[in-house]
């Protein structure tokens, strides 16, 4: 049984190696390039307002290592900031960065989803009107922040002061012709692993018309499983955002 991960290359990697030593025969198709923002001068910019702010999130590992890649000569993590992270790879790339661990807020390394939603009932108690909170997320192919914005909502009802910065740029990738027939292979045989939505558009856009009746995928997220219903794919099944609850789904196909 092969088993197809989309994420991004850096990231995918890490999972094929880890299912590999598992017994999985895992395989990169990462659906999502990650890259620089050209202009770097609004994280500059944020970098200056961070020790004004009450906390910044961050939305993944990706947006972590490129907001501090583009941190100032000699600039540290103010300790009166707190630092929001989504999900366990966000809070382990912030202390990899030199967040201090007692800095960062989480959710729970059991809680049964990584996102905004879980998130947010562990920090709201932290925000008062008139504070200032930075996300930090990714942007599309212009570089322009994109993505959901639940959490800003929540934090506009409690008053505060919501600033966005794109640290990096998502799009597409360009598969080599390997790639897109092991993809292709994969419309009728094998588990595609998904993490993101947007990963579920980019293969649609990369194989139009293409059926994945035959195929099943893990789906990290609720969201992430609709999107592939709506795809097409014959078999959605949901997991837990970690490598034990991927690897439990995965076994329940052998």
């Amino acid at each position: 049984m092969r088993v197809f991960v989309t994420r991004p290359e850096r990231e995918a990697r890490r999972w094929v190696d880890e299912l590999r030593l598992r017994g999985f025969d895992a395989l990169a198709i990462p659906l999502i390039v990650i890259a620089p923002v050209a202009d770097a001068a609004p994280l500059r910019a944020a970098w200056q307002g961070l020790p004004a702010c009450r906390a910044a999130m961050f939305v993944s590992g990706n947006a972590v290592r490129h907001f501090f890649a583009a941190a100032p000569g000699g600039a540290t993590w103010p300790p009166a900031t707190r630092a929001w992270a989504t999900g366990a790879g966000t809070l382990g790339a912030l202390v990899s960065e030199g967040v201090p661990r007692e800095c960062v807020d989480a959710p729970a390394q059991d809680a049964a989803q990584f996102d905004s939603e879980t998130l947010w009932p562990q920090v709201r108690q932290q925000v008062r009107a008139g504070d200032r909170v930075l996300i930090v997320r990714g942007g599309d192919a212009s570089g322009a922040a994109a993505g959901r914005d639940w959490l800003a909502r929540q934090l506009a009802v409690a008053g505060a002061v919501v600033e966005t910065v794109a640290s990096y740029r998502r799009g597409p990738p360009m598969l080599d012709g390997q790639q897109r027939a092991y993809a292709l292979a994969g419309a009728s045989d094998g588990v595609w692993l998904f993490s993101s939505s947007e990963a579920i558009g980019h293969l649609r856009g990369l194989f139009p018309g293409q059926s994945w009746q035959a195929a099943r995928a893990v789906a990290t997220h609720p969201r992430i499983a609709q999107a592939a219903r709506e795809a097409g794919f014959g078999v959605v099944c949901e997991s837990r955002p970690s490598m034990d609850g991927v690897t439990a789904v995965l076994e329940s196909f052998r």
